[in-house]
């Protein structure tokens, strides 16, 4: 992977407003993207359709949470929301592979993707095959339930707000 694949992957000064910067410490995040501080995990749920654009600005959220607050935190991905996929596998495997190399040395984290749809599926599961030996351990998973189990949260807390916990 070159250098140059990586800085268009995640480039942490685009689509920043400098003002929000200068406010105390406040981390600004996205609107399908949110923070559960007591149970130290970050989830996102992306709504519409995920592409390479949505993937870049969660990505960036997701390092700027990472470097700010210094300590592991697991992740959790709900796309069962997502109406459309427009992603290859050329980008999954840069996506991974920089994620992979951007948190080398790092203590083990675990992230958790709920997926229904094939595609989603079958992306999620490369990605976890390219962490493999990484502190990133990923897993798929179809049922709510399971994920919750694996990542040792309440099932209602990995639930949206207008949803039950499925």
């Amino acid at each position: 992977m070159k250098v140059k694949h990586e800085t268009e992957l995640h480039d942490p000064r685009h689509g920043r407003d400098e003002e929000n910067e200068r406010k105390e410490g406040a981390m600004e995040l996205l609107p399908d993207v949110e923070f559960l501080e007591d149970i130290r995990l970050l989830v996102y749920r992306p709504r519409g359709l995920v592409n390479e654009a949505a993937i870049n600005k969660v990505l960036t959220a997701l390092e700027d949470l990472e470097a700010k607050l210094q300590e592991p935190f697991n992740r959790f991905t709900d796309t069962v929301a997502a109406d459309e996929i427009e992603l290859n596998f050329e980008y999954v495997i840069k996506f991974s592979l920089h994620r992979r190399l951007s948190y080398a040395g790092h203590p083990p984290v675990k992230s958790a993707i709920l997926a229904t749809d094939s595609t989603m599926i079958h992306y999620a599961k490369l990605h976890a095959v390219l962490t493999q030996g990484s502190p990133i351990h990923v897993r798929t998973f179809n049922v709510r339930q399971e994920a919750a189990g694996w990542l040792g949260v309440p099932v209602e807390r990995l639930a949206a707000k207008n949803e039950d916990s499925r």
